[in-house]
């Protein structure tokens, strides 16, 4: 199954987790009788509270012939350091800009790390059904973002979809009446527009971690993707550090993510974003 990592860009109340949701709906993670209206993305209880990501976070689809990583990023300038390894884990970002307020400043700095990463854009354009909306100039207020933010030739022909999460619709078109059912057009646009992820399976294995979280029955986890290579459940791998200390470590135990959960699995290669516990 071919792989697409990406990150979700947005400032507060543009709608981010409510995109989400409707992605995971239209991919069929869920049953029709299960609740996901309780801010899937945003799991922490001050994120709850507050609307906002504090911390990243990772969920995964399959669509099609396909399995989509899509990591939240937290927007604040203290988390400059995880905004920059989150960035090193994918290849394209969705940026999502309220159609009347336009690109704010929590969303200027995380761009300007995903330009430095070299990963490809894609703008949604949500709450074009709001009364004041102005898609078309948001757009070209985009525009001139990136261009402010030293993106280059490839990254500003990015496509553009116009979106209402809250109806769950979307469009090519910033005409509402052109809005459909579902999130067909950003996922098939996630596929189509950002490149798979490099790295060779038959490599010498290559796991850098990016984010760190725990578990009180595993211990220390490590987040991060598969560069080369492939690991497995029970395998001996080397810790190499900066500094040129080394250590020897056996991995307990390694875990993907679909939907909204961390399942464990029993391999990964290279391209795929995992946990692993050792």
């Amino acid at each position: 199954m071919e792989k697409r990592n990406v990150a979700i860009i947005a400032h507060v109340d543009h709608g981010k987790t409510t995109l989400v949701d409707d992605i995971l709906k239209h991919s069929g993670m869920f049953r029709d009788n299960e609740d996901v209206s309780n801010l899937s993305m945003d799991s922490n209880d001050l994120e709850k509270e507050r609307g906002i990501t504090i911390l990243a976070k990772t969920t995964a689809i399959h669509y099609k012939d396909y399995k989509i990583n899509i990591l939240d990023t937290p927007g604040h300038a203290d988390f400059s350091g995880e905004v920059e390894r989150i960035m090193n884990m994918v290849d394209g970002v969705i940026l999502v800009v309220d159609a009347y307020e336009g690109a704010m400043p929590q969303t200027r700095f995380v761009l300007k790390k995903a330009f430095e990463a070299k990963v490809k854009p894609i703008v949604v354009i949500n709450k074009i059904d709001k009364p004041a909306a102005r898609p078309v100039q948001v757009l070209d207020e985009i525009l001139d973002l990136f261009i402010e933010l030293g993106a280059e030739d490839d990254q500003l022909d990015f496509k553009t979809i116009y979106a209402s999460a809250m109806n769950n619709t979307c469009s090519f078109d910033p005409d509402i009446s052109t809005q459909t059912e579902g999130m067909g057009e950003i996922l098939d646009t996630i596929i189509s527009e950002i490149p798979a992820p490099s790295g060779d399976a038959n490599a010498t294995l290559q796991f850098q971690p990016a984010l760190l979280d725990y578990n009180e029955f595993v211990g220390r986890i490590g987040i991060g993707r598969v560069t080369n290579g492939k690991v497995k459940t029970g395998q001996t791998v080397t810790i190499s550090r900066l500094d040129g200390f080394t250590k020897q470590f056996r991995i307990q135990k390694l875990f993907g993510f679909l939907g909204l959960k961390r399942i464990e699995i029993k391999e990964a290669h290279a391209g795929e974003i995992i946990a692993i516990a050792g």
